[in-house]
């Protein structure tokens, strides 16, 4: 009997919580039946603009129940390119906030995370090292952390994440739990450069002028994680190179290395 009354106590808990879940139909009231389908998809609902001017945001579109700031603080910089994604990880249902956390403290995972390179017709590392440094003035390699027993409120973490393009670059990355309705609902996740990145020396996207913010909320179909990034160029450089193209190949592989380490928790 105290078994039984175990079991249905533990089941109302999980019944209740799941409840206390959105839906992605809350949170993207009007988005069409096609984005829908593509954000349940493999690969995501992913856009990029030529320029961030006249660029829909669907994270920032009347309805949205996104909490405000997991769009303004990329759009607060005034990026001139933009990328957006929408992904949902049905098999990752039932991730808590607390394993997101820990997955995304897994820094040197990203070393060696693939992406297609249409110079070098083949996939190749986007990031040849990758590992968690001291700080923005002590650049010292130090090892990832054991897992969390406990989701901290918010949290800033240092990154040299060598690149295939950039040689090494610098990275900040603050974790914040977002509120909504009173409790916890989720976790966002800012990267952005630090220090210049250089082509042969010459800053292609100088500090401060690249951020991703990666949002990750437990929803009842199962994960959701909405990317946005923005950067500036110089005009000089945007013109020889696809900027949107870049920018949305360094989202994907950070979106797919914390949607991996969750998966594979």
């Amino acid at each position: 009997m105290k078994k039984l009354l175990l079991v249905i106590i533990i089941y109302l808990c999980t019944v209740n919580l799941h409840s206390q879940l959105r839906s992605f139909n809350e949170i993207f009231p009007h988005v069409n039946e096609n984005i829908r389908a593509a954000a349940f998809s493999e690969t995501g609902y992913v856009k990029s603009s030529q320029k961030a001017k006249g660029f829909i945001i669907l994270g920032n579109q009347q309805g949205s129940r996104l909490a405000p700031e997991v769009v303004n603080i990329v759009l607060n910089r005034g990026p001139l390119y933009l990328v957006e994604s929408i992904i949902v990880l049905p098999e990752a249902s039932g991730t808590t906030l607390l394993e997101v956390y820990n997955a995304l403290g897994n820094v040197r995972d990203l070393k060696g995370r693939l992406y297609n390179s249409y110079t070098r017709n083949q996939e190749v590392p986007l990031f040849e090292e990758a590992t968690r440094i001291i700080s923005e003035r002590q650049t010292t390699a130090i090892p990832d952390p054991p897992p969390s027993s406990t989701l901290p409120q918010s949290a800033t973490v240092f990154l040299r994440l060598k690149d295939i393009n950039f040689g090494n670059t610098y990275y900040r990355g603050d974790m914040a739990l977002i509120q909504g309705n009173n409790r916890v609902v989720g976790l966002r996740y800012t990267l952005s450069n630090f220090r210049s990145m250089t082509y042969l020396f010459v800053p292609v996207i100088r500090e401060e002028k690249f951020i991703s913010q990666l949002y990750f909320e437990p929803i009842r179909e199962g994960l959701l994680i909405y990317s946005i990034a923005g950067a500036d160029i110089s005009d000089f450089f945007a013109s020889r190179i696809s900027v949107d193209s870049a920018i949305s190949k360094r989202l994907a592989v950070i979106t797919s290395w914390a949607a991996d380490g969750i998966l594979n928790r």
